[in-house]
């Protein structure tokens, strides 16, 4: 059980922090100042999930689905506040 909740835990900061960065990806690739970070956060938005589920599935292999469920579920609740937050501006 400990180690579930561990991994519901990994889940939600991996969604909140690929939330991030495909916020700032959007962000330099709409804005005028489209270069070398727009590329960086490319990279870095895709491979940053990836290396986390690798870890995790050396790591907490019975439980690697709960940190799926977790980024997932995270991923949605911030892309809904955000879009809540922006909508009432």
């Amino acid at each position: 059980m400990p180690y579930i909740i561990l991994s519901i835990f990994i889940g939600l900061v991996t969604g909140v922090v690929q939330f991030f960065l495909l916020f700032k990806f959007v962000v330099t690739l709409t804005g005028r100042k489209s270069g070398s970070k727009t590329v960086l956060f490319a990279i870095t938005q895709f491979l940053f999930p990836f290396a986390v589920l690798v870890l995790c599935a050396f790591l907490l292999t019975d439980t690697l689905m709960w940190v799926g469920i977790g980024a997932a579920a995270s991923l949605i609740i911030c892309a809904i506040v955000k879009f809540v937050l922006t909508s009432k501006k």
